[in-house]
């Protein structure tokens, strides 16, 4: 019997970045996708839903809002407060700001192909992990 595929929310994405992140977690982990634009959208799914992970742009593109807000406000809801989130950025100070927020470990756009993204990723959304 198949696992069921992980899901993933991808919050504050341009339309190319949506699109190159989903086709390489489709690809790879044969993830389901959703999709949001804004920090409260992303709340209101993440309460209507069970996300596997959350990946967040450092700055939310519909409304330039900061990324680091949402990993904020989830880490203090108790119900959202266990679901893995990444906050996606190049820039190591930013990584390190989400990490001490309580987000694991993210990774940059210009790594989306490397390897070690895919090794990263991994834990969240490969579906024999647990096997």
């Amino acid at each position: 019997m198949t696992a069921p595929a992980k899901r993933v929310l991808d919050a504050g994405q341009c339309d190319l970045d949506h699109a190159a992140i989903g086709a390489v977690l489709v690809s790879r982990f044969g993830a389901d996708v959703d999709r949001a634009h804004t920090i409260d959208q992303a709340l209101t799914m993440l309460r209507k839903r069970a996300y596997d992970l959350v990946l967040v742009n450092r700055i939310l593109h519909l409304d330039r809002s900061e990324g680091i807000e949402l990993v904020r406000r989830m880490r203090s809801d108790p119900a959202l407060s266990k679901v893995p989130v990444m906050l996606i950025s190049n820039y190591p100070q930013a990584q390190q700001e989400a990490v001490e927020a309580g987000a694991d470990p993210g990774f940059g756009k210009d790594a989306l192909h490397d390897p070690a993204t895919e090794c990263r990723l991994k834990p969240y959304l490969d579906s024999t992990a647990f096997a």
